[in-house]
């Protein structure tokens, strides 16, 4: 059996794999057996993580939350329904396609989608879990990466540093948890029950039995953590307040057309506006992703409605429009908190005393200079001192570094809302290993939205022909030939 935890010699691998989130698990799962040109060898790839087992958002697996987007945004289908990784293939391996067949769900439960991952992780040899990247370097007599990493014990402790090589890297480190600047000291401070929603499940016993308890965030996981301390809370002395900055508790858009967003066409679009232009789009953007389902929004309509029916009014406070100016411990009352708080519209200001606080402020992008240390100033960078990645996904280098780099989940300024989105993911792996090979083991499809985006549509037979995306055709490969021609960053 492969040694699961350490890496096969100390050969140049055609491709590293730094993170394992489902997007890196994704880009793993395909590139599983596919030959560097048609007939030749399999790329030579390895998939580094530094914990001992793949996990998803284990504070959020609340009982009954279900994915927002439809099975089929797994880890392959939408590149290749065929392949081996597919969750209907996990499904038959369990003996379960009947039932989920019956079931009619389309949208799985989260916890499922959790395992199906975790079961493709532990079957492809290539992932390497316990294995630290430290650091990444260019060697230039060699022309290819080195990449220094320390193997981790079962507890976590360092035991052994190690270093291999490769032509080009995927970078998929993840999101971390936003905390709020005002809230940060009392959330770094131990003792303190403010705690992130990434870890809900890990303190939820803890939070039930406080006396008032505050739910900061009006996206998808502040309303599934509000229902389910609703729903564990006694009628009539509730005691829980919601707050939020946006001005309502808004359903995302989940229209059939405003899902087009999330297609290669809106990614291709967006890529190909100018800088400013699409800093301004994103933030406005955030009912596309940030919203609520429409189905959690009625969950909680219901149960508040259904704690009326025997008179009264539950003791739960929803409030939008309100961000917290400062926070502190109550002095001399233990570890009770005072938030004060400001609404934006009427210009009126408030203190509100709770027990216990649940920041569900989204996650941000880790950032990639502390690990990018050694090539740093081969970066080429935007106006804001953010990478500038090329529409195939690759940062845009010195041509000195005959390598690439590409990025998954750290390219939303650049390629929209779509970056962290499961259901582009298969689309993405697809496009970075066409990239890498030179060839089209995964053809993409020339169109996906019934949308035009812009006033140049690309399918249009009346225009000429697109311009080949990077890794489709025939050009050098990459392997052999170092960074292809590709899309330049605008």
């Amino acid at each position: 059996m492969t040694d699961r935890t350490t890496p096969e010699g100390n050969r140049t691998h055609d491709l590293i794999g730094i993170g394992l989130g489902p997007f890196n698990l994704s880009l793993a799962a395909l590139t599983d057996g596919i030959p560097t040109t048609p007939g030749a060898r399999p790329l030579t790839t390895a998939f580094y993580e530094q914990r001992p087992a793949f996990h998803w958002h284990p504070g959020l697996l609340i009982e009954g939350a279900t994915l927002q987007v439809p099975f089929l945004a797994d880890l392959t289908t939408l590149a290749d329904p065929t392949s081996p990784w597919t969750f209907l293939n996990y499904l038959r391996t369990r003996d379960r396609l009947y039932p989920f067949y019956f079931a009619e769900q389309f949208h799985i439960h989260r916890a499922e989608y959790d395992a199906y991952c975790r079961w493709v992780s532990e079957q492809l040899p290539t992932i390497h879990f316990n294995h630290q990247v430290d650091a990444i370097r260019w060697n230039t007599q060699r022309s290819h990466f080195e990449v220094d990493y320390t193997r981790l014990g079962p507890d976590g402790e360092a035991e052994a540093p190690g270093r291999t090589h490769t032509r080009h890297i995927a970078l998929g480190v993840g999101t971390a948890p936003f905390i709020p600047e005002p809230l940060r000291p009392l959330a770094e401070a131990p003792g303190i029950p403010v705690i992130h929603s990434a870890d809900y499940l890990h303190h939820r016993e803890e939070l039930l039995r406080a006396d008032h308890i505050t739910v900061i965030g009006s996206g998808q996981s502040g309303a599934e953590i509000f229902l389910d301390l609703l729903r564990a809370r006694p009628r009539g002395i509730e005691k829980i307040h919601w707050l939020a900055r946006t001005q309502a508790f808004a359903p995302m858009e989940y229209s059939k057309l405003g899902l087009e967003h999330f297609t290669p066409d809106y990614t291709h679009y967006f890529h190909a506006l100018p800088e400013h232009v699409r800093d301004t789009l994103v933030p406005q953007q955030w009912q596309l992703h940030k919203g609520i389902d429409t189905d959690t929004i009625a969950a909680i309509h219901d149960e508040l409605y259904r704690r009326t029916l025997h008179g009264g009014w539950p003791d739960a406070t929803l409030t939008p429009g309100v961000s917290v100016r400062t926070a502190g411990r109550l002095s001399g009352s233990g570890t009770r908190i005072e938030l004060h708080l400001e609404h934006t519209q009427q210009n009126t200001r408030s203190r509100l005393t709770t027990d216990a606080v649940v920041l569900a402020t989204g996650y941000r992008e880790r950032p990639l200079d502390t690990l990018l240390t050694g090539i740093a100033p081969h970066i080429r960078r935007d106006t804001r001192g953010r990478p500038r990645i090329h529409t195939d996904f690759r940062l845009d280098l010195d041509p000195t570094l005959t390598g690439n780099i590409y990025v998954q989940n750290a390219e939303r300024h650049t390629h929209g809302v779509g970056a962290p989105d499961l259901g582009l993911a298969a689309w993405r792996s697809a496009t970075i290993i066409n990239n890498i090979t030179g060839t089209t083991p995964y053809p993409l499809p020339r169109r996906t939205a019934f949308t035009t985006f812009g006033l140049t549509p690309h399918d249009d037979p009346a225009l000429p022909a697109p311009a080949p995306v990077p890794g489709q055709g025939s050009p050098p490969s990459p392997l052999t030939q170092g960074r292809t021609a590709g899309t330049g960053c605008p």
